[in-house]
């Protein structure tokens, strides 16, 4: 049978969160500080294992891609910014 808040069977939340004991300091509270920056450069190096590098045409392709798109926005900015020149010529004289 089931209530509103959970089952019989299985206890709620909240009396499972009551019944376990606060950790004081676990790994972190036991290390020094350069004990510390040790696991935190483990960390680093373990997460950077974890990317996947692009290959040299995938670098190539997606530089190539960024160049001509910043290449057609500064175009775009440029007609703009000519067009509000001559707009402001125009109105002032």
């Amino acid at each position: 049978m089931t209530d509103a808040v959970g089952s019989i069977d299985m206890p709620d939340a909240e009396d499972a969160s009551e019944s376990k004991k606060g950790r004081k300091g676990g790994k972190r509270g036991k290390k020094g500080p350069l004990g510390r920056l040790a696991v935190f450069y483990r960390q680093i190096v373990a997460e950077l294992r974890k990317v996947v590098w692009p290959t040299r045409s995938q670098l190539t392709s997606y530089t190539t891609v960024v160049i001509v798109f910043v290449v057609v926005m500064i175009g775009l900015v440029t007609v703009i910014d000519l067009g509000f020149q001559e707009a402001v010529k125009y109105v002032f004289g």
